[in-house]
């Protein structure tokens, strides 16, 4: 059996590491044995569980997380690296964005709901599936960008969007649109969104 999760204990978190060459049904079948190992250090305690390593796509994270839970009765999030080959580029927000003016809205954004904004837009909450944010210059969510976001509506092709957790179907930025595949792109947590080359890039 081919040996492509390791354990590492930690004082307040237990850490997976999956192997990047590693297919998905390998990662399941050894992590499915070791869970058994690791079930019995889990007494009374609930030490969290961090997954790091392979860039996981979304339904490959589902499938981990439900068999690690289905086993333990604990805390699982995933640490996955934030680009698909895009580390030559730099970091989107390193990007020199002009000044303006800067709404900040408290609260989420529920399924219908809908704002824009002239300038850029900072959201304290989420965006949920089915409402819309749009802002002429930067949108920044503080917590899932799950709806649809629009930065640089008039035309700024220097407006970025940065969000806690993306898990959004479309992205756009000025005229330019990505359409993402939940199935396919890996969820990106605390993404950083830019055009480069006229192509919408997630770091």
């Amino acid at each position: 059996m081919k040996n492509c999760v390791f354990i590492n204990l930690k004082k307040d978190e237990i850490v997976i590491k999956l192997s990047d060459e590693a297919k998905q049904e390998e990662i399941i079948e050894d992590l499915t044995r070791k869970l058994g190992e690791l079930k019995k250090l889990y007494q009374d305690e609930k030490t969290p569980i961090m997954v790091v390593g392979k860039i996981l796509k979304n339904k490959e994270i589902d499938e981990i997380q439900e068999l690690i839970k289905s086993r333990i009765d604990v805390e699982v999030d995933f640490d996955m690296p934030k680009s698909l080959g895009l580390h030559s580029i730099k970091k989107t927000f390193e990007k020199e964005i002009a000044l303006s003016e800067t709404t900040f809205h408290r609260g989420s954004f529920r399924s219908g709901q809908k704002m824009e904004v002239e300038g850029s837009l900072v959201i304290i909450g989420d965006v949920n599936s089915g409402a819309e944010v749009m802002a002429t210059d930067n949108i920044v969510v503080l917590g899932a960008l799950r709806g649809l976001a629009h930065a640089g509506a008039k035309g700024n092709k220097q407006a970025i969007i940065a969000a806690g957790l993306l898990d959004a179907v479309q992205i756009r930025i000025a005229n330019i649109v990505k359409e993402i595949d939940r199935d396919e792109e890996p969820m990106h947590k605390q993404a950083y969104v830019a055009v480069l080359d006229d192509k919408i890039v997630i770091e």
